[in-house]
């Protein structure tokens, strides 16, 4: 049987990404009957439903996860031998990038980004999408979006990555309730917030139950928003990232910083996006304005 042709890899590319016969045939401008019938000559090509509908949604097989990584870097590839790898100019871009941020990232990462876009494109659009930090390579993969920024560690031979800054992680409370001194009973009477670790941030709910702290938890939360808040008005306490807390402590003067009495540094921040073969130009411009937009002194140079 023939190799599939150029535009059979492309619909199966575009239909992993987005899941959908009806959104596949959208971006491709061709009918959804078309779209169907390229599917099925795919399915005679390898053996293999390559998708399963489940409701709305088309679900890869495991033969089509095993296919989408090689094809879709071919097809890159392809795409930019085309279009010109070096010809990208941002002030002729009329789409639109996706950044993957939890919650916190938002907070720490979106203004200095944000400022470094205004400086050199100020006609990019920017949209951000909430990051789970076990969906990362998926994310990237389908092309949900262009880049994720998480302290979660990811290895995929798919996945490009770098990290952007160191992170330690230190105790805030309010002005009116300090902690004292770092020592074992520092946190003796206190009561925490305990965040969610959904974000990949898992060093301060192991904190809290190695150092038998839980018992202390007062207050669960999904997110760091309005954590900042809750500190100013309450003797509460959160363990979070030195940078966070550093940010924080800008929009609400009254809460201080207080170090821990026991080692508290994790995997960096790390930027990631689909490997270099598997960029756009658009996508590769991308990734160096948010790379040199919130790495760290000290992060800024090497692969």
């Amino acid at each position: 049987m023939p190799l599939p042709d150029l535009n059979q890899i492309r619909t199966f590319v575009v239909l992993y990404e987005l899941r959908s016969v009806t959104a596949t045939a959208d971006r491709l401008r061709v009918t959804q009957p078309t779209v169907s019938y390229t599917l099925n000559r795919l399915r005679e090509r390898f053996g293999d439903a390559l998708f399963r509908r489940e409701g709305r949604v088309m679900v890869p097989t495991a033969e089509a996860t095993r296919l989408f990584g090689p094809l879709h870097e071919a097809l890159a590839q392809i795409d930019a031998t085309v279009e010109g790898r070096d010809g990208f100019d941002p002030a002729e871009f009329d789409g639109e990038f996706a950044l993957g941020l939890t919650s916190i990232g938002e907070q720490t990462f979106l203004p200095p980004l944000m400022a470094s876009l205004d400086r050199v494109a100020r006609s990019v659009r920017l949209r951000v999408r909430r990051l789970d930090a076990a969906e990362v390579e998926e994310s990237l993969l389908r092309g949900t979006v262009d880049a994720a920024i998480t302290v979660t560690a990811v290895a995929s031979p798919h996945v490009w990555s770098t990290p952007v800054r160191g992170v330690e992680y230190v105790a805030l409370s309010s002005h009116e309730h300090p902690l004292p001194a770092p020592s074992e009973a520092m946190f003796a009477g206190r009561r925490f917030v305990r965040v969610s670790a959904r974000g990949g941030h898992v060093f301060p709910v192991q904190a809290l139950v190695e150092h038998d702290l839980m018992g202390q938890v007062s207050l669960t939360v999904e997110e760091y928003a309005s954590v900042p808040a809750i500190l100013e008005t309450t003797d509460l306490v959160v363990l979070l990232p030195r940078h966070v807390a550093e940010v924080f402590c800008g929009w609400f003067p009254r809460l201080r910083i207080a170090e821990l009495p026991w080692p508290g540094e994790s995997t960096p921040v790390t930027l990631y996006t689909r490997r270099e073969a598997a960029l756009t130009p658009a996508q590769a411009w991308f990734r160096t304005v948010v790379r040199g937009a919130v790495a760290a002194e000290g992060y800024r140079d090497g692969a």
